[in-house]
């Protein structure tokens, strides 16, 4: 196991990336986009919406069968849940994550800050999920495989 494996929430991932963006949008100004303010909140706040929408309805999931929520302790995993939100996406919750900072850095308009969403998913998937994945496999065997080949890690 890597040292970053399983170390920082994801949501303090989220919130380090989304203050990098702010940070890369405020350093060079010339990259700015230019879109217009009304097409940003246009599509900004339902990207939100959308993300906060997913996250609270994959946690309703995982409460409703009573097992952890803590991504930092996947070994604590109770029960498999393949209904609901994760029979299109195995990790709805970091997927909302990255809806809204997808909606942040729109809304910043900013070329560099952008490059944040790339970094999101990279980090999440190699120090986030893929440590989850082997623990998963290994507690539920061929009932996660099965359900691996079915549904797709992000989208």
């Amino acid at each position: 196991m890597h040292r970053l494996e399983l170390k920082l929430p994801p949501p303090v991932v989220a919130a380090i990336l989304a203050v990098i963006a702010w940070r890369l949008a405020r350093s060079a100004p010339a990259l700015a986009l230019g879109l217009p303010q009304l097409l940003r909140d246009a599509v900004a706040t339902p990207l939100v919406a959308a993300g906060l929408a997913l996250d609270a309805i994959a946690l309703r999931s995982f409460f409703g069968v009573k097992t952890t929520i803590n991504p930092l302790d996947p070994t604590r995993t109770s029960k498999l849940v393949e209904t609901g939100v994760y029979r299109f996406t195995r990790n709805p919750m970091y997927l909302g994550l990255l809806l809204m900072l997808s909606a942040w850095t729109l809304w910043l308009d900013h070329a560099l800050a952008a490059a944040t969403l790339p970094a999101f998913v990279a980090y999440i998937t190699r120090f986030q999920i893929m440590p989850e994945e082997r623990i998963l496999a290994a507690q539920f065997g061929d009932d996660y495989a099965r359900y691996a080949t079915r549904v797709p890690r992000w989208l």
